[in-house]
């Protein structure tokens, strides 16, 4: 792996993981010494970081990790309505995927029960990312998943904002078992309109639970 995607990579966990919080300085010195490389590598990184999103120049600072906010929220699920709605959709007429949604709609049925005692998170989380991989190989839109990549990792900054909250977490795992079997099932309008709902209410729990935290940008 080269400097900088190293860099890059480490840098980019740690904003997801709000390890780095809005409004932190990311200085290029220091990022040098944390990771032992000279600065052309740590520019690159930070580079792609604002790029991505993630971060962002401000004037007397530098770049400094980008902030959160609640209309940068609303407008991040309007455009993840339009992306992922759609890419279930497609993702229900491709006939040779269904058998691995079915198996993935069990499997969510089973985090479900397992969540409210504690157990299983981990499984859900990674459930929850076979979805996504499966919906991607399904809709078949190389343009459309590849925005759905760049987006994901925004989302995963957003949730950490709502931490672990095991009864949202069990309600989502339903809603993402309803996802999969409507896309086992062939029922695109069904596809589209259970992950709508999902999407909803994952917005609603999020802007009542999350302490929005922003940057002095």
């Amino acid at each position: 792996m080269r400097a900088s995607e190293k860099v890059y990579t480490a840098l980019r966990e740690d904003i997801v993981n709000w390890t780095l919080e809005p409004g932190t300085m990311l200085a290029e010195v220091d990022i040098s010494e944390r990771f032992n490389v000279s600065r052309t590598p740590v520019r690159e990184a930070l580079a792609k970081l604002v790029a991505d999103g993630l971060a962002a120049p401000q004037r007397g600072r530098g770049i400094v990790v980008s902030e959160v906010s609640a209309e940068h929220l609303h407008d991040l699920f309007a455009l993840r309505r339009l992306l992922e709605c759609e890419a279930a959709r497609l993702a229900a007429r491709n006939d040779e995927h269904r058998a691995h949604f079915g198996e993935l709609a069990e499997l969510f049925a089973r985090a479900a029960e397992e969540l409210p005692d504690g157990v299983g998170r981990e499984t859900y989380y990674k459930l929850v990312a076979d979805l996504d991989a499966h919906i991607d190989a399904a809709a078949a839109n190389h343009y459309l998943t590849g925005a759905l990549r760049s987006l994901r990792v925004h989302l995963q900054r957003v949730r950490r904002m709502a931490k672990d909250h095991l009864p949202r977490l069990t309600e989502s795992a339903r809603e993402h078992e309803t996802i999969a079997r409507a896309i086992a099932s062939g029922d695109d309008t069904l596809a589209a309109a259970s992950t709508t709902m999902h999407l909803h209410r994952s917005l609603t729990h999020i802007s009542s639970h999350a302490t929005v935290m922003e940057g002095s940008q």
